[in-house]
């Protein structure tokens, strides 16, 4: 038992000595292009957002008068 504490005990320092292991200009490389990734997946999640948006906006262009009066119901006080 006393065993596998010192183990779980010992993994994250392992972490530790390989990451000061390699060399700081490939760490650095590999901490620009992690937030290169980043930013492409948040641009890639705004797009496909803006994407859902228009794809709705286009729907609701196409309804008939009475599918709108259905979905929004009889709200006079828009106009």
């Amino acid at each position: 038992m006393a065993k596998k504490n010192t183990s779980k005990k010992n993994s994250p320092k392992k972490k530790e000595e390989t990451a000061s292991i390699l060399p700081e200009d490939i760490l650095a490389k590999l901490q620009a292009t992690k937030k290169e990734l980043l930013k492409e997946e948040q641009q890639r999640e705004e797009e496909k957002e803006a994407q859902k948006v228009f794809e709705r906006q286009q729907k609701e262009k196409n309804l008939s008068f009475a599918e709108l009066l259905e979905r929004h119901g009889d709200k006079g006080n828009k106009f």
